[in-house]
Parts: structure tokens; C-alpha cells; sequence
């Protein structure tokens, strides 16, 4: 999850101050276990400030104990819960639909995506969807994919579509220069974009020339002649035969 550390800081601070005031939400996963909702941020700050302190009143946490009556539902719950208070990314969406599938949630990706996003229009469903082809190729390497701008993971996952070596450029390119930001990380994916983008240099037009009745092409590295039009004889080509043998 991407964490806004500022943001963070100030949850940190009420909850010194004032206490938890909301609980978090979980699910018995079982005895002695339990799996999160939601509240990972205020989790992630009592932790924080346990360790900090050593006060007792950050050691435990509120929770409220809800009871879904499938695996299905404990996700679907999640997302909404994550959608309403902070927005997930496009990533995001894509790799919890991605994972649900993966556990056996959902018997595969596309019954994921319409459960899990059941609310949302078939353009916002069908570029998550796309998303899933970053998370399968990247998820790996990238850093900070969570924050990946909606126009930017579409136009790598067109690339990655069209052309198969892509993912593999990508992984090197991250992996060789490890960037440290999520900016470093968005320049570096765009840099192999456009380079990626950038049309291969077409055959440049020959030099073209008429001299009377004969048309004369070179090519511009000088390694190609062509001579055409009806001033090209028999007896034309004898005479530059012998004009050839002169000069050699």
C-alpha cells in the first residue's frame, strides 16, 4: 500500500493524544487469529507507537469482529471499505482481484473483477482488468506500481501486449538503476516508452537525377546506383563498361 507519510504522521499523533476512536475491522481467521478489513493504518500506527512508548494502552487494539459468511464477502467488504475512505489505485483494484483469484476466492480473474467491483462501469472494470497485465508481468520488480497514473499503466500495458520482450526490458531497466521514488520509478517507466515508441528509421529516399534521357538513383550511404530511362542502351552501357574498366 502506498503511505502518505505525512498523513501518517498525523493519524500517529491523534492517536497519542486522543486514543483510538474508531476500530478496525476483522474476521476470525482462527482460534488466537484474525484476518484484517480494514484499519490498516491505525494498526500500523499503535504498532508504531507501542514500540515508541512501551505504554500499555498502545498494545491492544479496538477492533470490531465481523462475521462474512464467506472468504468472497471478508474481500468484497475490504475493497469497499478501502475505496470509501482513502481510493485505491487502478493497481491496487487490479492485483486484490488478481490475488483473490489466486487464493481461490473467486474461481478465476473475471469472476473477481465482477464481484469485487460489481459497482463499478464496464469502462472502469475493463481497465482494471488491463491493470492485471501489469500486475502478471511486474509485480515483482516495481516498487511503488501502487501510484502508477492511470494513463501511464495503460499505455504499458499496450506495449506489453505488442511487444513480447517489453516485460523483460522493463525488469532490467528498473532492477539495473533501483530507483529510490515513486517519481524515479514513473521517469524511468516513461523513458522506455518513448524509446520504445520511436519508429524504426525508414529506408531514406536516394539521391534522384535526370541527365537527358537517363534517370540516375543513389542511394544516400553511396552503396547503391541505379540507372534507368531510355537513354540506357546497349551502346550506353558499353561505353560506361569501358569507362568502368578505365577506372579501375
Amino acid at each position: 500500500m502506498a503511505v502518505d507519510d505525512t498523513e501518517m504522521a498525523a493519524l500517529t499523533e491523534s492517536l497519542r493524544m486522543r486514543g483510538q476512536q474508531t476500530p478496525i475491522e476483522v474476521m476470525e481467521l482462527e482460534q488466537g487469529r484474525f484476518g484484517l478489513i480494514s484499519g490498516w493504518r491505525r494498526l500500523s500506527a499503535l504498532r508504531a507507537l507501542f514500540s515508541e512508548t512501551g505504554e500499555k494502552r498502545f498494545a491492544t487494539v479496538q477492533a470490531l469482529l465481523k462475521r462474512p459468511e464467506s472468504a468472497a464477502d471478508a474481500y468484497l467488504a475490504m475493497v469497499e471499505e478501502n475505496e470509501i475512505r482513502v481510493g485505491l489505485s487502478y493497481y491496487e483494484r487490479a492485483r486484490i482481484a488478481a490475488r483473490a483469484a489466486e487464493q481461490g476466492v473467486y474461481p478465476d480473474e473475471t469472476s473477481a473483477l465482477r464481484a469485487l467491483f460489481a459497482s463499478a462501469s464496464r469502462a472502469k472494470r475493463s481497465k482494471i482488468g488491463s491493470f492485471m497485465v501489469l500486475y502478471h508481468e511486474l509485480d515483482d520488480c516495481l516498487s511503488f506500481a501502487a501510484a502508477i497514473p492511470e494513463r501511464l499503466g495503460l499505455a504499458l500495458v499496450k506495449a506489453l501486449k505488442e511487444d513480447p520482450h517489453m516485460a523483460k526490458r522493463l525488469t532490467g531497466i528498473i532492477q539495473r538503476h533501483k530507483p529510490q521514488a515513486l517519481e524515479e520509478e514513473a521517469v524511468l517507466l516513461k523513458q522506455a516508452l518513448e524509446k520504445n515508441s520511436q519508429p524504426e528509421k525508414q529506408a531514406e529516399k536516394p539521391l534522384s537525377e535526370n541527365i537527358g534521357d537517363i534517370r540516375m538513383d543513389i542511394s544516400r550511404n553511396g552503396a547503391r546506383l541505379v540507372l534507368s530511362g531510355e537513354g540506357v542502351s546497349e551502346n550506353f552501357a558499353e561505353k560506361l563498361r569501358a569507362w568502368l574498366r578505365a577506372q579501375a
